[in-house]
């Protein structure tokens, strides 16, 4: 290593940066080899459709639960319409805004 010269290794990456001490230039980089993301491609292609049965289970209920929403959103309002038929002098509190 040359005199002013820093060798500085990044907690983080993992980059070995070498900066001038006098200017505070970086002078050199080098980056760690990084493995390869995907060492099977066999491997890979198999979890690939495996996930897509996955999704289109997922849309599929999703799909369905859609499809009776209009029917459990009438019957959430047909039960609280009768429970306030029931009892009309019970109101929800006033808030200060509402008295504007």
């Amino acid at each position: 290593m040359a005199i002013g010269v820093l060798e500085i290794k990044c907690p983080c990456c993992h980059t070995a940066i070498k900066v001038d001490a006098d200017t505070g230039a970086v002078l050199a980089h080098k980056q760690p080899e990084k493995p390869p993301s995907i060492e099977d491609l066999a491997v890979a292609a198999a979890n690939l459709k495996g996930e897509a049965a996955k999704r289109e289970e997922i849309f599929q209920k999703s799909f369905a639960a859609e499809k009776n929403r209009e029917s459990i959103m009438s019957k959430r309002f047909d039960e609280l319409f009768k429970q306030a038929q029931e009892d009309p002098d019970k109101r929800p509190p006033h808030r200060d805004i509402d008295l504007d």
